[in-house]
């Protein structure tokens, strides 16, 4: 057994183990294996073993990929910050996309979304510990912002994403996620259909999970730790 497959393995039974804590159905978080800087053959290796959902965060090494994978069926998601005029490449290859943050970056994509394709699920990534150095809409803009990006075709807005602050405190790490999942409850008010919180990655996915998380992002759980550049 290749060490991804047991990875993957391990990975499982610590999201099992966190639902069972706080008694959510065991199919209520997807694994999303965080694959960017990963060869083609990793993701390969994880798809034999049941993983169907990769996230990329870099565009050009992702398009490779997708063309390297064409014959799997897999579903892709776009984690990493996206400049404006590189928008259409994830309208055309992506199914989700999670790192929305203003309507400019919404408008084009609906714009750009191929009609023979189903509309693009997004999320609008939150800087829910308000960080200077961090993407995202303040929390205080999000309702406004909401109503705008729901009103464009070709995209379904699915929910929301962060990335707190880093800490190694589970109970601070709770509270950031915490406000995430009040955040969502208030909005799914009006917006019904919202119905994601993609949230958590290798050291907090327990505390993500136990706020409500419906997606955890994991790379170095499951492929190991990036090799250093040179």
């Amino acid at each position: 057994m290749s060490s991804i497959a047991e990875n993957l393995i391990q990975v499982r039974q610590q999201i099992k183990s966190s639902l069972e804590k706080t008694d959510r159905e065991s199919s209520s978080v997807m694994l999303l294996a965080v694959s960017k800087t990963r060869p083609a053959e990793d993701l390969r290796q994880a798809y034999a073993e049941g993983q169907r959902d990769f996230g990329e965060n870099y565009l050009q090494e992702s398009l490779e990929k997708i063309t390297a994978l064409q014959d799997l069926d897999i579903s892709w998601h776009f984690i990493g910050p996206l400049q404006s005029n590189k928008t259409k490449a994830v309208a055309e290859n992506f199914n989700w996309m999670h790192t929305v943050d203003r309507l400019k970056i919404a408008q084009r994509l609906s714009d750009q979304r191929p009609s023979n394709l189903p509309p693009l699920n997004i999320c609008v990534q939150v800087n829910i510990s308000q960080e200077q150095s961090k993407s995202g809409v303040l929390p205080s803009e999000l309702p406004e912002l909401i109503a705008k990006i729901s009103e464009l075709p070709n995209i379904c807005v699915r929910g929301l994403m962060a990335i707190p602050k880093a800490t190694e405190n589970q109970k601070e790490q709770q509270q950031a996620f915490a406000r995430m999942q009040t955040l969502l409850t208030l909005l799914q008010e009006t917006h019904p259909e919202m119905d994601t919180l993609s949230m958590g990655m290798s050291g907090d996915m327990d505390a993500a999970i136990a706020e409500g998380s419906t997606i955890v992002r994991i790379g170095t759980a499951i492929f190991g730790a990036r090799p250093a550049k040179d």
